[in-house]
């Protein structure tokens, strides 16, 4: 009797035996997947792998970070601080903007109503167009060769006017042909990741890995194709009034003329640059547009010019200095570019264009009328603006989309370079 009850107090349970086993299994898995790969003997414990990560991460905090680093860090705290008022901001002037229109709206009725006019007419006259898609054989394509001069911050900025320039184009009146040419490098990173490969969504846009003129070649095909788009009065071709005219002299020498083009030069392909000597008149159908993709903050000069001259290309300026006085310099971003020819498509008229698509901060009204009769963007076009800002420039709350692309004229209006 007492061999048997030495041997049942010796004995465990089975329910212990197999919690114990269970045990040492877990951690002899949890060991092996925590070990180093250099095989020693003993296998660290979940314990001590806990304790190793925590002191990895401490020491990960730890670490110095530049000055340039830090602000980079509380701007974007700070844009997370107010992303909610932001929002809120944004919901107030919607519905300030909707109660405008139905408050417009009542009172068109009503004077309908006084008028003894039908109100069912009037609202069919001011209903919009619904829009459809009209595409028009012309092509804009962003040439992104110039990452080498750009800091970070500024490619951010025009992977933000690039969107944008996709936007405007998609909702215009009519559709050019919409080409992004040297595709690579940080751009195309930052589009693949904090984008979230947005652009593979995109209709009717071709992104290309060569540079400008493999753009323009399939632009070409493109736009001489079954597919190519409607042939609208404004794009055909006009004799006696050529697409782009040299300039007529400076100040310093008004006799001065500029040589003419050299006769191998690509007609169908247009670099657009402030330092071109001539200025573009009108848009021709079958052309492609090039607008350099440069934010530099005014660091570099005559890029765009020179690289067009390097490639045979024709070159033109946007007619900004011809139509507008302005308060501040003549620096347009890309996608400001993109819209004002796509305004041009519209209506013909580059006053009307600049009109429309310049911000009014920069205090511009046309030369031809009163500053006071200036017509400028409404309040719904800046609204746009606004909200697509934060969404195209996730991960740099600085920036505001300001850069500098090819394309405009004036004594100040150095291309390659933006004021902040």
């Amino acid at each position: 009797m007492e061999d048997t009850a030495g041997s049942a107090d010796n004995t465990e349970p089975a329910f212990v035996a197999n919690g114990k086993r269970k045990a040492e299994d877990e951690l002899e898995r949890t060991g092996k997947k925590t070990s180093p790969a250099s095989g020693d003997d003993e296998e660290p414990s979940i314990e001590e792998s806990t304790t190793a990560h925590e002191a990895n991460v401490e020491a990960a905090a730890d670490k110095p970070i530049s000055k340039n680093q830090l602000k980079r860090l509380r701007r974007q705290q700070q844009w997370e601080a107010y992303k909610e008022d932001r929002k809120a901001k944004r919901k107030d002037k919607r519905h300030e903007r909707q109660a405008r229109k139905r408050a417009e709206k009542e009172a068109k009725l009503a004077e309908a109503e006084a008028a003894g006019i039908d109100p069912a007419t009037v609202l069919q006259t001011t209903t919009k167009e619904p829009w459809k898609y009209r595409p028009v054989p012309v092509a804009f394509i962003i040439d992104c060769d110039f990452e080498q001069y750009m800091h970070e911050p500024e490619i951010v900025s025009l992977s933000s006017q690039i969107v944008r320039s996709y936007a405007m184009n998609r909702k215009s009146k009519y559709q050019a042909s919409l080409h992004i040419s040297s595709w690579k490098g940080k751009l195309k990173s930052r589009f693949e990741t904090v984008l979230k490969n947005t652009h593979e969504n995109w209709k009717n846009v071709c992104i290309h890995e060569g540079d400008f003129l493999e753009a323009a070649r399939h632009a070409h095909e493109q736009m001489t194709g079954p597919h190519g788009g409607e042939v609208i009065d404004l794009v055909k071709p006009c004799e006696g009034n050529p697409a782009t005219a040299p300039d007529s002299g400076t100040a310093e020498d008004p006799s001065a003329v500029p040589e003419p083009e050299p006769e191998d030069v690509d007609r169908s392909v247009v670099y657009l640059t402030s330092d071109s000597p001539y200025t573009l008149e009108r848009l021709e159908a079958n052309t492609s547009y090039v607008i350099g993709g440069l934010v530099d903050r005014n660091r570099e000069k005559g890029l765009c010019y020179k690289r067009a001259r390097e490639y045979k290309v024709r070159t033109a300026k946007l007619p900004i200095g011809e139509y507008m006085a302005m308060q501040s310099r003549y620096v347009l971003t890309t996608n400001q570019v993109v819209e004002i020819m796509a305004k041009w498509l519209e209506c013909g008229d580059w006053g009307k264009a600049f009109m429309d698509v310049i911000p009014k901060r920069k205090g511009g009204s046309l030369k031809s009328r009163d500053s006071s009769e200036a017509v400028t963007r409404d309040e719904d076009g800046a609204e746009e603006e606004e909200e697509a800002e934060p969404a195209a420039a996730e991960g740099d709350p600085r920036s505001d989309g300001q850069g500098t692309t090819c394309g405009v004229d004036g004594p100040a209006a150095s291309q390659e370079g933006a004021s902040q």
